[in-house]
């Protein structure tokens, strides 16, 4: 089951749209307690900004090249583009969040303009997400969207999951400049 809405206001959104979803009261809460505190936070959006900056006006040629490369280099020792994502500050935020959520988060990533990664706590699969509704129906959908996916198994953290997208909006300008992907622990919120 999936969900889309937007309003002004991301706690209100989150608070709505989880309640809508028939999340269980502990995962409403913590979306709004925790998540929605930091999901906005500068350094998250100047990420953001940089990356829109080296990547506007790419290509879909130039986005695939990059998702296939990344896809490739998923296992292996050599991996330059995967590197040079995680080794971002962003990356490391996102990680401490994960690792200061007692087990309720299972990963975040941040997504740009073009659906591509920013930056993640963990390895994604694939380096675009911009052909998946978690970020189309996020950034594409405006300023306070929220996306709550379905629970499912999810491979690359290994854990009954379910993903709760939201798009980013930047306050010096109020235009949305990307995307957040937040993986919950569904074990951990019953």
């Amino acid at each position: 089951m999936f969900r889309t809405i937007r309003l002004s206001a991301p706690l209100v959104v989150a608070a709505s749209l989880l309640q809508a979803a028939d999340a269980p009261p502990a995962m409403r809460a913590f979306v709004e307690s925790d998540i929605m505190t930091w999901a906005h936070d500068a350094n998250v959006i100047a990420a953001i900004n940089k990356q829109n900056q080296q990547t506007a006006g790419a290509s879909e040629a130039q986005i695939l090249e990059w998702d296939t490369a990344w896809r490739a280099q998923v296992g292996q020792s050599d991996q330059p583009l995967i590197s040079e994502v995680m080794g971002r500050d962003l990356s490391a935020f996102l990680k401490e969040k994960v690792e200061a959520s007692g087990g309720r988060i299972t990963e975040i990533f941040v997504m740009d303009a073009a659906g591509l990664n920013v930056g993640a706590s963990d390895v994604t699969s694939d380096y675009w997400q911009g052909d998946e509704d978690k970020h189309a129906r996020t950034y594409g959908a405006g300023s306070g969207a929220v996306f709550v996916d379905a629970v499912e198994f999810d491979e690359s953290s290994q854990s009954y999951q379910g993903q709760v997208s939201v798009s980013l909006t930047d306050p010096a300008s109020g235009e949305v400049v990307g995307a957040m992907t937040i993986g919950l622990n569904a074990e951990a919120f019953f």
